[in-house]
């Protein structure tokens, strides 16, 4: 139950720190030189959690256990990376551009969910999601 809980805090704080950190990167920094430090820093923070994921069998072996999903995800976080630097370079609001991306994205996934992961959508799941499109619209909302 403790990994359930601890899961869902982790990726809320580090998805809240994320938007925090990238709407405070210097505008006259070059991307790709933001981006390398990040990896960079990142590279050394993941190999830190050996300490609590050990690779048992030794990292070869978990190489070879890998599928596409690892370039995938890795597209995918440069993707993000250089969208949320442009997103906030060229003014979007903190608050919104993250409430909007996650939305959309979810709304984008939920197809995906349904048809390939066979996930279950409720009643009060549907309702849920006209609340978040009611919700998009009055972020945008003009004033």
């Amino acid at each position: 139950m403790f990994l359930f809980y601890f899961s869902i805090i982790l990726a809320i704080c580090s998805s809240a720190l994320y938007h925090f950190t990238a709407k405070s990167t210097p505008v006259n920094v070059n991307f790709t030189v933001s981006l390398l430090v990040t990896y960079g820093v990142a590279f050394i923070v993941t190999l830190f959690t050996f300490f609590f994921f050990p690779a048992h069998n030794g990292v070869g072996t978990e190489l070879k256990k890998l599928n596409w999903a690892s370039v995938g995800l890795a597209i995918a976080v440069v993707g993000i990376e250089f969208g949320f630097l442009l997103t906030y370079r060229a003014g979007w609001n903190l608050g919104i551009a993250a409430v909007l991306t996650n939305v959309v994205a979810s709304l984008i996934l939920l197809p995906v969910a349904i048809f390939i992961f066979k996930d279950k959508i409720s009643i009060v799941n549907i309702l849920g999601i006209f609340v978040c499109l009611a919700g998009l619209v009055m972020l945008n909302w003009k004033r």
